[in-house]
């Protein structure tokens, strides 16, 4: 007779989603399993040795707003710290790090083992177990091992079907080194899901004592290193510069010489890659007027000689990677430790998924690359939604649901659900209509009284964020207070309009070429306010200005989000609708008006229709009741 353990929770794989999906259950009090091929695996960065960035580091910084693990990783871990886009807006700067690869993994790891309520189980999962009416009840290992639970999160990575491509050459792997998931990819082939196929790519590993650093440039880290989390405000560890090279016409010529020997560009790949992370073979084709294409040389590791080549990924054969690679810059004696590759994988069609991310087989929640994403950041953010609404469903509590008028995870999941993907999804500030306020510094003054409220927000976390709150409201509530006259503004050396007006303090920081130094001089008991509440003091008073319209606008969206569809509605059955617009409804679910707004093709007419059914539904349950 099989071994049967029982929990609330199972979550499926230990990447970024896994780890946090496991996390978020957990800390909502559900018993979880975390179930890993292997344990040691877990947290391993399979691409890029970095976290964050713009749009990317957003989503970083809620994820820990909701007391994630990422950011509390990605600065323990963190070798190289860079805001980008600093000299801009805080609205569109995005906070990055270069992390050492297994001081990153072991920090996940640290973080899982100090979990309460979880346990990690290391075994394949072969096959889903399901209950009366197709609801899914736990999972089965290949052992035979039996775990049942009210809820399961699958955050299977690139493992599904997963093939592994170097020039003609193919292989079965999740990435190299792992095995694929094989038997779970072809269980979930025969639900009759919708499901396609996406690839990613990586460049090869170099041994970074043959490259020639002297004579490239350095990129160093910030002076001023801006954390991940909240929690933190400095380095873990020490910090090291990268460098920087160029491709150049050589390498173009032997790229272009063997594109058709490229697993891509040969026809051995049916999925589509990221648009915004092309390899080496699609910028000399996309790009071929550019003479060269930057690449940052970004080491793995404090005490690992591996240097990954950021930009010049590629399915090429090996040969030809050593061919081209040592076209560069500094690169010309160089060593390399590991081919590059491109993988093959499972993808599911998102737009079947609701909000909570549970998929249309009851109980069963997907997260990160398996719904279509690309990135580190976008999979983590995905986990911790799953993990907790996986944990809501076992518990009997009301779903965790997320706005786009308030996170820019609102704004990745709505893109998922309401447009599907057609290649690898990848998160950027443009994507968000209220970017002035869904800004990386904001996140925790959006998002954690939210993630108090629904039980993931531990205890520790609580207290950490109250006294941020106690010292922003006291600080805020002393600009406030204070107001002054133009002749007092100009006296302090600010430029003012002679308009009679007078403004508070909090109005006056606002304005051009304003500094603390200009608010002691006016209020000088604002000498006590600490130097990270003055920041955030000014980036909410800076903005403040321009919200007012935004925040009309946001208002509107939840207005319509709260107008819910029922699930039972038949859009063919509409009169009024086009068949297109028919079927583009019947097939994506709108669980709202909001979310029926953004399908391609609706139009105003179209909304109103729905509306109508709508009210009218609402008016036919509540004469029931």
């Amino acid at each position: 007779m099989f071994h049967v353990k029982h929990f609330d929770v199972v979550v499926i794989g230990g990447g970024h989603a896994g780890a946090e999906a496991a996390a978020a259950s957990a800390r909502m009090g559900a018993r979880t399993a975390l179930v890993s091929m292997q344990k040691d695996r877990i947290g391993v960065m399979s691409c890029n040795p970095a976290i964050g960035g713009l749009g990317k580091g957003h989503l970083v910084r809620e994820v820990d707003a909701l007391d994630g693990l990422m950011g509390l990783a990605a600065d323990a871990a963190g070798i190289q710290f860079r805001l980008l886009n600093r000299r801009k807006g805080p609205a569109v700067q995005g906070p990055r790090t270069q992390a050492d690869r297994k001081l990153y993994r072991l920090a996940i790891q640290a973080l899982l083992s100090q979990q309460v309520g979880l346990e990690i189980v290391e075994g394949e999962v072969v096959d889903l177990i399901e209950g009366p009416g197709g609801k899914v009840t736990g999972v089965q290992l290949l052992d035979g091992t039996a775990l049942t639970a009210a809820s399961v999160v699958l955050t299977a990575g690139t493992f599904l079907n997963g093939i592994i491509h170097i020039g003609d050459q193919r292989k079965s792997g999740g990435r190299e080194g792992d095995v694929a998931s094989i038997r779970l990819g072809q269980r979930l082939g025969s639900l009759g899901l919708p499901r396609g196929r996406l690839k990613t790519g990586t460049p090869p590993r170099l041994d970074g004592r043959t490259i020639a650093w002297e004579g490239l440039e350095e990129q160093p880290a910030d002076d001023d290193p801006v954390m991940l989390s909240f929690r933190n405000s400095r380095p873990a560890v020490r910090q090291v510069a990268c460098g920087i090279t160029h491709t150049n016409e050589r390498t173009h010529d032997i790229v272009r010489a063997n594109l058709g020997r490229s697993a891509m560009y040969g026809g051995h790949i049916e999925g589509v890659g990221p648009r915004y992370c092309p390899s080496i073979e699609d910028k000399v084709v996309r790009f071929a007027d550019k003479t060269g294409h930057q690449i940052f040389l970004e080491p793995e590791g404090l005490d690992d000689h591996t240097v990954y080549p950021n930009g010049i990924s590629t399915s090429l054969p090996a040969e030809v990677q050593f061919d081209y690679v040592r076209s560069i810059k500094g690169l010309e004696r160089v060593n390399i430790l590991q081919p590059g590759y491109a993988i093959e994988y499972d993808f599911f069609d998102p737009s079947a998924l609701r909000p909570t991310l549970e998929s249309v087989l009851s109980g069963l929640y997907f997260a990160g690359q398996i719904n279509g994403t690309t990135g580190y950041e976008e999979a983590a953010a995905q986990g911790l939604v799953a993990g907790a609404n996986a944990a809501a469903a076992a518990l009997g509590l009301d779903p965790i649901l997320f706005s786009r008028s308030e996170s820019y995870i609102g704004v990745m999941l709505d893109d998922l659900i309401s447009r599907g993907v057609t290649e690898p999804y990848r998160m950027f500030t443009s994507r968000a209509e209220f970017r002035l306020h869904l800004r990386a510094d904001n996140a925790d003054q959006r998002l954690t009284a939210k993630g108090i409220a629904t039980g993931l927000v531990g205890a520790d976390r609580v207290q950490f964020f109250a006294g941020k709150m106690e010292r922003l409201s006291a600080a805020n509530a002393l600009l406030a207070e204070r107001s002054c006259t133009p002749p007092e503004l100009l006296a302090a050396g600010l430029s003012v309009s002679r308009d009679g007006a007078r403004r508070n303090l909090l109005q006056v920081l606002a304005g051009a070429d304003v500094t603390w130094d200009h608010i002691l001089l006016l209020e000088p008991r604002s000498a006590e306010v600490d130097p990270e509440t003055r920041l955030q003091v000014w980036r909410d008073a800076l903005y403040a200005q321009y919200l007012h319209r935004q925040d009309a606008e946001a208002n509107t969206l939840q207005r319509n989000e709260a107008i819910t569809i029922p699930a039972d509605l038949q859009f063919s059955g509409l009169p009024g609708l086009s068949n297109e617009l028919s079927a583009k409804l019947q097939r994506r679910r709108p669980s709202n008006l909001a979310e029926a707004e953004r399908i391609e093709g609706m139009t105003p007419a179209a909304l109103l229709l729905i509306l109508a059914h709508c009210r009218k539904s609402a008016q036919a349950r509540t004469a029931v009741r």
